[in-house]
């Protein structure tokens, strides 16, 4: 393994991400000597001062969000950006415009299913620009991404776009500028978190050459399986409105 590389490091109750290098990693089930991943392969194991094993396996994106990246109060979870992936079905090569940007978590996520393609991010807030740069070199994926640091409500640079995903106030004031940028047959998407913001943005979706006009709400429950199985009491309930619209126009 090459020194820098990211890995996951996996028991039963435990999971670290890691780099490859010098130094000791702290864990629960003791240390680990970071050196020892050079003469490793994904698939074998590490021992720790301690004892235990942990296995050496590749990180998903999920396990790079979840453990390198750092995370404003808010983004959209992942169970959203799967229906988006699922109802936009937008893939390998796609030209993906976001904002605003937040962490970064949304371009990151969506970056990984669409390389060799491009997300162009939109964000006004000095902050959270530098959070998500950071949280894009931590992931391994700034070759990917292009933030601009302008406010995308005075208009969106790129044309001949996939998709349009707009995560922000008043993203109403900028459906005209994504049915610009949008090919035909793209997608504008919306993240609402209250639905008088739903509102107003289908008021300004159905003025427009839009179809597939929908707005949904993802609910995930979870349940224990045992030999009375319930369902939990807690789960990830409202997270907020995802509006889609196609674009039929030229």
């Amino acid at each position: 393994m090459r020194v820098g590389e990211k890995v996951l490091l996996l028991d039963k109750d435990s999971k670290y991400v890691v780099e490859v290098g010098k130094g000791k990693y702290q864990t629960k089930e003791g240390l680990v000597d970071l050196s020892k991943l050079k003469s490793k392969k994904f698939g074998q194991e590490i021992t720790t001062h301690l004892g235990k094993k942990l296995l050496i396996a590749n990180p998903t994106i999920v396990d790079l969000l979840q453990k390198s990246a750092k995370r404003l109060p808010q983004i959209i979870m992942p169970k959203d950006v799967a229906l988006i992936l699922a109802y936009t079905g937008i893939d390998s090569g796609s030209m993906v415009v976001d904002a605003g940007t937040g962490s970064g978590f949304f371009s990151m996520f969506i970056t990984n299913y669409i390389k060799p393609g491009r997300v162009v991010t939109y964000e006004i807030d000095k902050a959270s620009a530098k959070i998500s740069k950071q949280n894009f070199k931590r992931v391994g994926l700034e070759k990917f991404i292009r933030l601009k640091q302008k406010d995308i409500r005075k208009g969106i640079d790129e044309k001949n776009v996939d998709l349009v995903l707009l995560d922000m106030k008043y993203s109403e004031k900028v459906v005209k500028h994504a049915y610009k940028s949008l090919k035909p047959g793209g997608w504008l998407v919306v993240y609402s978190p209250y639905i008088e913001q739903v509102k107003a943005v289908v008021k300004e979706i159905e003025k427009k050459g839009f179809s597939e006009l929908k707005t949904v709400e993802n609910i995930v429950r979870f349940w224990d399986v045992r030999e009375h199985t319930l369902p939990q009491r807690s789960g990830i309930m409202h997270t907020g409105f995802l509006t889609f619209a196609r674009k039929v126009g030229k």
